[in-house]
């Protein structure tokens, strides 16, 4: 080790205790903003279907519909990576999984629609459905059929319909409590919204529900709903959507970039609306960048040209679907919009593909962090974290097994959960 060098000090003591006092209240500040990612599953996509169309076999129908989808456009391997181009070696896994997906699980989150998908009804006939959509949202969960998470989307907290809305509200969730209780995949969308104060507003909502059942206070999460220019930028200049995450009081999950609205908000030509559209880049970074650290997640929009007709009009929007989606991973937004059952192909082809054709240099990468073996790249903390977040997202989905990452890695799902979500102190990495 050679000749030991002898440590000298200049500082105090006290100097170290007075810089840390004065971050005190810094240090709490991050605490509070800054929680980082809940560790949770996200689910890769939502699926809108509106309050009155809902049923007890509308999972299961969306589900039959895109396997039937399937075997009229693209019945085989070969055919569904041609239509796509995906590459010969991941054509059968990508498909049989896709297949395996759509017959157990084809919707990981469902939002019954009572905002424009739904429309203006008369209150006896919203509220109707409401109660409705709540009995069986709490059967789904007590027969084993519910979608790992299932909500509502209500009206706005604008003038016209905020009363509408938060009647809505209250009649679903006081509906779920009467059934039995809240179920853990419950999810609320707060569509949108302009200003912090709307938000603040439906955190006094929850708040008062809360109270009124003797729930626990923030027990009841939303997301919320990016479909205005002002929710981006704030008529002082300022980024409002980060307003409107401290507005919500640690309640906030989600943002979610609504395409359509958003777009025709800038000026954005019909024709033009789209996911990849320059605006809704710029308004998606924005909203990444705000909800950077907070534990919120953010979602991408829909394409709205659906897989149906002949085969060729059928592939041609798999094609665009599929490349929205890619395009979409690629930046970071792992959950977007489906609009049609059709697109439940596309959206697990991409997904999987996504996952699929990045495993082994994932798990690589990673196993050489934790052997600290080196190899062509020099990984730091961050990069494990993120090399980890990926292969957990690729596990919850279904893109990948928990079996084969564990033999490629070395790791458990533990481990990997430790390196995504690393705290404070040592990390011991157990055997698989």
């Amino acid at each position: 080790m050679g000749q030991q060098e002898k440590v000298a000090t200049s500082l105090a003591g006290a100097v170290s205790e007075e810089i840390s006092a004065s971050l005190t209240a810094v240090d709490a500040e991050l605490a509070r903003r800054y929680p980082g990612d809940p560790g949770t599953r996200q689910p890769v996509h939502t699926v809108y279907v509106p309050g009155d169309v809902f049923e007890p076999g509308t999972l299961r129908s969306w589900g039959d519909q895109a396997l039937a989808a399937l075997d009229e456009h693209a019945p085989d391997a070969a055919s569904f990576a041609a239509v796509l181009g995906i590459p010969e070696e991941l054509a059968g896994p990508v498909h049989d999984r896709v297949r395996a997906k759509l017959e157990r699980e084809p919707v990981e989150d469902l939002r019954i629609d009572f905002e424009d998908g739904y429309g203006p009804r008369p209150d006896a006939e919203e509220d109707e459905a409401a109660a409705r959509a709540a009995r069986l949202v709490s059967e789904a969960y007590a027969n084993g059929t519910a979608a790992p998470y299932m909500g509502i989307r209500m009206k706005c907290m604008e003038a016209g319909v905020r009363d509408r809305g938060i009647r809505t509200t209250d009649v679903f969730l006081s509906g779920l409590m009467a059934a039995g209780g809240l179920p853990q995949g419950l999810v609320l969308t707060l569509p949108k919204v302009t200003y912090p104060e709307q938000v603040t507003a439906f955190v006094q909502l929850l708040e008062a529900f809360e109270k009124a059942h003797g729930l626990d206070a923030g027990r009841i999460g939303f997301e919320i709903q990016i479909e205005t220019s002002q929710s981006i930028l704030a008529a002082d200049g300022t980024a409002a959507v980060a307003r409107m995450i401290d507005a919500a009081r640690g309640r906030a999950t989600g943002l979610h970039y609504g395409t359509f609205d958003y777009s025709a908000c800038v000026g954005v030509s019909a024709a033009y609306q789209a996911s990849d559209h320059p605006a809704a880049d710029h308004a998606k970074a924005v909203m990444q960048v705000a909800a950077a650290g907070t534990g919120v997640r953010v979602s991408d929009g829909s394409t709205n040209v659906l897989p149906v007709g002949p085969a060729e009009r059928v592939h041609e929007a798999w094609r665009l679907h599929y490349g929205l989606t890619r395009r979409a991973l690629a930046r970071a937004y792992y959950q977007g919009w489906d609009m049609h059952p059709a697109h439940l192909p596309t959206r697990y082809a991409a997904v999987y593909a996504f996952y699929r054709e990045g495993l082994e240099q994932a798990a690589a990468r990673l196993a050489a962090y934790v052997a600290k073996a080196g190899g062509d790249v020099m990984d730091e903390p961050a990069t494990a974290k993120a090399l980890s977040g990926y292969l957990l997202r690729g596990i919850d989905c279904g893109a990948l097994d928990t079996a084969e990452v564990a033999r490629l890695t070395g790791l458990t799902r533990a481990d990997l959960e430790a390196f995504a979500s690393p705290r404070r102190g040592d990390l011991t990495v157990t055997a698989p």
